[in-house]
């Protein structure tokens, strides 16, 4: 099975690479993890460094229109949902109530 580990973990270790005050094998050992692993997340953190300088105004009007999808698709199900409940009770009634 394999390990899950916290992105704070993840970033307390990254920190600690970045501060250069150890090598990456001796964190990977104090850690119990593989170097190359580690080497991933530094990655992964570096790549993702541009967008914690983006403008939040990006990042605002992203949510905005998520929001805006989200409410659109629940207003469609609700208008499904109450055209089948309109169309429940007249199904019944031609059917004499067998089903």
């Amino acid at each position: 099975m394999r390990k899950r580990y916290s992105p704070e973990f993840k970033a307390q270790l990254v920190q600690e690479l970045l501060k250069e005050d150890k090598t990456i094998n001796q964190i990977a050992a104090e850690n119990g993890i593989h170097p190359n692993q580690l080497n991933r997340w530094k990655a992964t953190a570096l790549k993702g460094l541009p967008s914690l300088f983006a403008d939040g105004r990006a990042a605002e009007k992203a949510a905005a229109v998520d929001q805006e999808q989200r409410i659109n698709d629940l207003y469609a199900q609700i208008g499904k949902l109450t055209t089948q409940v309109a169309w429940l009770p007249r199904n019944c009634a031609l059917t004499g109530g067998r089903s």
